[in-house]
């Protein structure tokens, strides 16, 4: 196992021990008292009141404590009390101390030192990871896919303000799609981890998996549709964006940005990373065709999910309707148990399911034949010395080492290789379909294949609207498909037979590849 810090300078994990002693007061033995004294310093950051005393402090948690649902939630705690919470807050790191004078009214006071605290930078950080874990509800979980028309608002909201020259507009804009962007990605981060334990949960109530089925999988089918549907829209956004200049446009959210404790060179260097990332996320990089952008990925990992649920959905309802599962058998011999007239009936049952009570057989020689022939009988022969693994497992100890682990790295290298070559092979055959207009030749299988992909994430928008659609997209493996409305039919001559299409005509082009900055 390597290190974490390997290749690291070495004051790397001094820092990172330094860091992880700022959550000492969440495991220590009075961690509900640092808490109550943490809430306070909190409440009081709200109300903009930074250093605190000990009599303070006390003040705030009687005020936040009263001022809770149900009342107050402990003990009242003193300033006495207070003071050596506060000292060892103070060693942990996580508040800062620094004599306040000016409570000194006598001599005695002033030699006494009255000190203040207040939050260290790192402290609060620990204290806000702590409390959110803390009111975090595991059922608050949603893909969201009505942000997306909002992503595509504001990319031609940036495009605009660039173009204009508004800096102010650009570094609005630009840091609300940050944070859109960011809550979309842990919003759907949190709701694969709730469907995942959903999942592992059902085995044992599928109660609470049939009750919210249908609006699972209808939320899942939702979110996967818009996104086909919009992925396209956002990628061309992007385009026309880049095509206003991205140097320009760091420049101008950089030269808005009021971070001062940061440079200027810093803080372009921070939006030029964001910008990055909001860009992976619906662009595929030059070089990645194979892979896609996080939006595929996202798609995908939906798709794969809502195959997980319909399967699971399948066992679940083939459980139900049997009437027998591993719960019911459970109940049924916990009820013979009860009813178990007698102890020694208990014990019988339980020698009957488990037969943990039974001895194991083993034929086994005496080392001296002559003195004790096999034919004698276990009961008149005399105790014979065997070994534990024979015992416990019925088989005799073997010397040496344990067996290696077969792996069968050959076919795993076959398999990936045959993945890959499918891959090229798949955009080799995009990249000819899109050369030529697919109504005037006959395409191949490959061909087939990719303008089929390409048709079915087209479809997902094939909603009719007020009667009429005006035309729908969709992308993969670097071509980007559009459907058009069109008078009468039109036919497809493909290697599987004739493709015919009722008042629509497809048109396939290359995606447009912005891997440079301008």
């Amino acid at each position: 196992m390597t290190d974490l810090a390997d290749g690291l300078p070495s004051a790397v994990p001094a820092l990172w021990d330094e860091r992880l002693r700022l959550f000492s007061f969440a495991t220590a033995e009075k961690r509900a008292d640092y808490l109550r004294v943490l809430r306070a310093f909190d409440s009081a950051r709200a109300a903009y009141v930074v250093l605190l005393h000990a009599d303070d402090v006390a003040e705030w948690i009687a005020r936040v404590e009263q001022g809770a649902a149900g009342g107050p939630t402990g003990v009242p705690l003193s300033a006495a009390e207070i003071g050596p919470l506060l000292e060892q807050l103070h060693r942990w790191g996580v508040l800062e101390r620094s004599y306040d004078g000016t409570r000194a009214a006598t001599l005695a006071e002033y030699r006494n030192r009255h000190y203040v605290y207040q939050f260290a930078q790192a402290g609060f950080q620990a204290y806000l990871a702590v409390a959110g874990v803390l009111t975090a509800r595991t059922d608050d979980a949603s893909l969201s896919r009505l942000v997306l028309p909002e992503l595509l608002a504001d990319l031609r909201t940036l495009a605009a303000a660039n173009r204009d020259g508004d800096a102010e507009r650009v570094y609005t804009t630009l840091r609300r799609l940050d944070a859109t962007l960011t809550d979309m990605a842990a919003r759907a981060a949190h709701f694969y981890l709730s469907l995942g334990d959903l999942v592992r949960t059902t085995e044992i109530t599928p109660e609470s998996f049939l009750v919210h089925k249908d609006a699972l999988l209808a939320h899942m089918r939702e979110f996967s549709m818009d996104l086909a549907r919009f992925a396209p829209r956002l990628a061309a956004a992007i385009g026309e964006v880049e095509d206003t200049g991205v140097d320009r446009l760091i420049e101008r959210a950089a030269s808005c940005d009021e971070r001062v404790l940061l440079s200027s060179a810093e803080r372009a260097a921070d939006w030029r990373a964001r910008w990055d990332g909001l860009r992976t996320w619906f662009v595929t990089a030059a070089g990645e065709q194979t892979d896609g952008c996080e939006a595929d990925r996202l798609r995908e990992a939906t798709m794969s999910a809502i195959a997980a649920v319909l399967s699971l959905l399948r066992r679940v309802t083939e459980t139900r309707r049997g009437g027998v599962s591993r719960e019911s058998a459970l109940r049924h011999l916990a009820a013979w148990f009860v009813g178990a007239p007698t102890t020694d009936s208990a014990h019988a049952l339980y020698d009957a399911v488990f037969g943990l009570g039974r001895p194991r057989h083993l034929a086994l020689e005496h080392p001296d034949a002559e003195v004790v022939p096999a034919s004698r009988s276990w009961w008149d022969a005399p105790p014979l010395e065997i070994s534990r693994t024979l015992a416990e497992t019925g088989r005799a100890p073997s010397a040496g080492a344990p067996a290696r682990i077969a792996r069968n790295d050959a076919g795993i290298r076959r398999l990936r290789e045959a993945q890959l070559a499918a891959q090229r092979e798949r955009a080799a055959a995009a990249a000819s379909l899109a050369t030529g207009a697919v109504h005037e030749r006959e395409l191949d299988a490959r061909e087939t294949e990719v303008l089929l992909r390409l048709l079915d994430a087209a479809s997902t928008a094939w909603v009719p609207v007020s009667g009429r659609v005006d035309g729908t997209t969709g992308s993969d493996n670097g071509v980007t498909l559009t459907v058009r409305p069109c008078d009468g039919s039109s036919v497809i001559r493909t290697a599987a037979g004739l493709l015919h299409l009722n008042n629509r005509r497809l048109e396939v082009t290359a995606t447009t590849r912005r891997g440079s900055v301008r």
